[in-house]
């Protein structure tokens, strides 16, 4: 589908927001089909499949490979067939009827079809200390900071499946972890068994995490000191002296910049029908994002391949009334 011109910007045949393994998998499939396609994200390519250390479950490689490489793997793919990269964020999606037009943070793109593929990030636990002392001692990445605390201690905060793998992995540079777990560990068999195992590790359970205390403030040179805490079987505070806290309590979808144009459920994802629409036709969703995902890179993936498909459809249909109306939600 060629590309034409629009007030002297580019209409795009296709633009999608997020740059993971969903949005990946999509424009590969769109390019190869002369759909010009163009990836905005305000992170880095691949998402947080990126900066997962280490990939075991992904078929085709039985071995595992670390989340970057597969991500790099994806990427070069996909520009091999002429998809674009461009770094934004999103802030509002317009609904102009046959094109949409997206407001960013570098200008604005017009485009016929959307795909959404925002994933999620890294939930915050809101407590003193913690905004503060971000990328200065309080981290939600293993992966990107994890080498800055070699022979340090560490708290961990979090009891899930990520916080113990991601606990594990810090292991490789901390001499110490202290890991808070509010009420038990929630994580897999497999994973408590490790964790288990592993003599660096001490869990305490039922032990909130109340706020975060530095020796002196940011702007002072201030670094993370302590975590303060409340043991909730006696009642009584603790503290943890650490050099660094990383904190893994979940995720939480990118979908601030959708509230009262698309139709999302009660904790944020998008609601689709089952060719991937959302109420607005012509954009799409695929990936973590979606209510109902699986939250696997591979089912990811394949979402990310049918959207492609139900775009395809979508534009060489466009011109009919039916393929502009309401899509009805699940």
């Amino acid at each position: 589908m060629a590309e034409v011109q629009t007030n002297n910007q580019k209409l795009w045949d296709t633009i999608m927001i997020g740059a993971g393994p969903a949005a990946l998998s999509a424009a590969i499939y769109t390019t190869r089909e002369d759909i010009s396609t163009l990836l905005l994200d305000k992170g880095p390519v691949g998402g947080l499949a990126a900066v997962t250390d280490w990939i075991d479950n992904y078929p085709g490689f039985p071995s595992g490979l670390a989340g970057l490489t597969l991500s790099d793997q994806f990427q070069k793919q996909a520009e091999r067939f002429g998809a674009q990269f461009d770094f934004a964020e999103v802030t509002e999606i317009i609904d102009q009827g046959k094109t949409k037009l997206l407001k960013t943070t570098i200008g604005d793109f017009n485009t016929k079809s959307v795909l959404i593929a925002t994933g999620s990030d890294y939930k915050k636990i809101g407590v003193p200390g913690e905004q503060e002392y971000y990328a200065r001692g309080v981290h939600y990445c293993a992966t990107c900071d994890g080498a800055f605390y070699r022979d340090k201690k560490l708290v961990v905060v979090g009891g899930g499946n990520s916080a113990v793998q991601e606990s594990l992995f810090l292991t490789r540079y901390a001499s110490h972890i202290d890991m808070l777990v509010r009420s038990k560990i929630k994580a897999s068999d497999v994973l408590q068994h490790e964790l288990v195992k592993n003599p660096k590790i001490a869990v305490h359970l039922g032990v909130t995490t109340d706020a975060i205390v530095g020796d002196k403030p940011v702007k002072e040179g201030g670094k993370v000191l302590k975590v303060l805490g409340t043991d909730t079987s006696t009642h009584t505070k603790v503290e943890f002296l650490t050099d660094g806290v990383f904190v893994f309590v979940g995720l939480a979808p990118n979908t601030s910049f959708l509230k009262g144009k698309v139709e999302l459920d009660a904790i944020g994802l998008i609601k689709t029908d089952s060719e991937l629409r959302t109420n607005i036709p012509g954009v799409f969703v695929a990936g973590d994002v979606r209510s109902g995902a699986t939250m696997q890179i591979a089912s990811a993936s394949g979402e990310g391949a049918t959207a492609a498909l139900m775009i395809r459809h979508y534009l060489e249909n466009m011109e009919r009334p039916e393929v502009l109306a309401r899509a009805p939600m699940n």
